[in-house]
């Protein structure tokens, strides 16, 4: 973990609750003197007050440790604006249908940022009977290859694990696809446009 709760994050979430330092203390069990020295920065709640703390705050615990409030904006779950996180340490994949807080392996994951595909990292789909065949150019030895290829359309997510060694392909369904996705473990995520 890289960061820790800090006293202006305990403040703005306790203030946009509308409570004061002695319900929250009420709440977790502690002084209101206790919380006073969180959020001037004297002191900081003990590891075993965070699960509490973050509870009387309404809000997950990745939330409070990130400092930042997820609203949901996306409440139409659009599949368009599905979002990737790549764990560097294990390779977990994960999708969201929007903006979320992500952890793996104790480490909160920045959302991927696609570009559009260079030289080194084309994608190519075509049709072949009923699918897209879609691959890549790209070298797949131990130390850099493709790690996945997606295909997102209105309706969800098609995902192919690709591994090192392997063929840079994947078969996906016809089904309103509106854009190709191919993660590069040294460069990151690149897009193509449907």
């Amino acid at each position: 973990m890289d960061r820790y709760i800090t006293g202006a994050v305990i403040r703005r979430l306790r203030e946009n609750k509308h409570m004061t330092q002695e319900e929250l203390a009420e709440r977790v069990f502690v002084s209101s003197k206790a919380v006073s020295k969180w959020e001037t920065g004297q002191g900081f709640p003990d590891i075993s007050l965070i699960e509490p703390l973050a509870e009387a705050l309404g809000i997950s615990v990745i939330e409070l440790l990130s400092g930042e409030d997820i609203k949901n904006l996306n409440r139409s779950s659009k599949m368009s604006r599905s979002r990737f996180y790549v764990c560097p340490v294990c390779g977990n994949i994960i999708q969201a249908s929007g903006e979320a807080v992500i952890s793996c392996c104790g480490i909160t994951l920045p959302p991927l940022e696609a570009e559009e595909p260079d030289e080194e990292h084309v994608i190519r789909k075509e049709i072949v009977e009923d699918e897209y065949y879609v691959t890549t150019g790209h070298p797949m030895t131990k130390d850099h290859y493709i790690s996945f290829l997606a295909a997102v359309s209105d309706h969800g997510v098609q995902l192919v694990k690709l591994y090192p060694e392997g063929a840079s392909e994947a078969r996906f369904r016809i089904d309103g696809v509106r854009k190709f996705y191919a993660y590069c473990n040294r460069h990151g995520l690149y897009e193509l446009k449907n």
